[in-house]
């Protein structure tokens, strides 16, 4: 008899797998408008043509995550901080997320930097300011802090499972997020940065709890599905000691919730296995495209005309 069959059946992992609700996508972007509008009423041609952009870059992840067959796709604006694309899937790979990743910041940058170099044959300084403003978001997406487009592909190429160093990454990104706030005198980039603080105090309490699970010899490097009864059971019993107000809430639910919300519980800590596919090449060649990316605006230095540049920002 396997050892596992001396627990009882886990609890079913019940996942409500929705289709792209485009309404609620459209509400988003409509109160982000409307935030914006509250906040800079005459700034109305920035404002779309922020959303735009953002709509754009996002779709790139959309996109991806659509053609690599990820559930529950999704992509919500978030007022006065910007838009992402939430998805899932039961095995990640490291190729289709360097990709995935990759499709938001990498066109938007080449769009912008074409839209800048033919607005000088077009003398349109709207096409500048479009494309400045492709050109300039993008590119600081790429910069490696969590949770920027930069930092998931830092992560995707590091070696993984590396959760320490993930946690003290994205402790890092929001201690130069909160700097970068204080020194632009940007109240809402520190916000951003000390919301991100309680992020990385999550991923401290997973670190303590599977460096618990470690000890124990139980295996959570898995999906739910593929969970063993009795590691199920070993760890639900962690979380319960780890956690007293569930231990509370369980004691007095009836036992479909309990049962429903201990799948969720223990399904939160697991840690999908990622399927390390990338070769080296496609490695390298992200690496190289995204210091070609980084480096652009030294090549855009070049090849366009600053008394141009001047004119169309003095009509910003």
């Amino acid at each position: 008899m396997n050892d596992s069959d001396l627990y009882p059946q886990k609890p079913e992992l019940v996942e409500k797998e929705n289709k792209t609700n485009w309404a609620a996508t459209v509400f988003s972007i409509v109160l982000f408008i409307l935030v914006f509008l509250f906040l800079f009423s005459n700034e109305i041609n920035f404002i779309l043509s922020l959303v735009l952009v953002l709509i754009i870059h996002e779709l790139g992840h959309f996109s991806m995550m659509k053609l690599f067959r990820y559930k529950n796709v999704k992509m919500f604006f978030i007022p006065l901080m910007g838009a992402f694309v939430h998805g899932k899937k039961d095995e990640y790979s490291q190729k289709e997320g360097l990709l995935v990743v990759s499709a938001g910041p990498f066109p938007g940058i080449i769009i912008g930097f074409v839209l800048m170099l033919i607005s000088q044959h077009w003398n349109s300084p709207f096409t500048f300011q479009f494309g400045a403003l492709f050109f300039i978001l993008n590119i600081i997406n790429l910069v490696p802090l969590d949770p920027l487009d930069g930092g998931l592909l830092f992560k995707l190429l590091v070696s993984k499972n590396q959760e320490r160093f993930l946690m003290i990454f994205s402790f890092i990104s929001s201690l130069l997020i909160i700097g970068a706030g204080f020194m632009f005198n940007s109240f809402l980039m520190m916000l951003f940065g000390f919301f991100m603080g309680f992020r990385v105090r999550a991923l401290q309490k997973n670190v303590q709890l599977h460096k618990e699970l470690k000890d124990e010899n139980i295996h959570y490097n898995t999906t739910y599905k593929a969970l063993s009864n009795k590691d199920f059971w070993r760890i639900k019993q962690i979380i319960v000691e780890n956690t007293p107000t569930l231990k509370k809430y369980i004691e007095y639910a009836e036992q479909e919730e309990a049962d429903s919300l201990l799948a969720s519980q223990v399904n939160s800590i697991l840690i999908t296995p990622v399927k390390q596919d990338a070769n080296w090449f496609q490695k390298t060649a992200v690496v190289l495209l995204w210091i070609a990316a980084l480096a652009s605006p030294f090549l855009f230095y070049y090849l366009i005309d600053l008394n141009w540049v001047q004119y169309a920002v003095s009509n910003w």
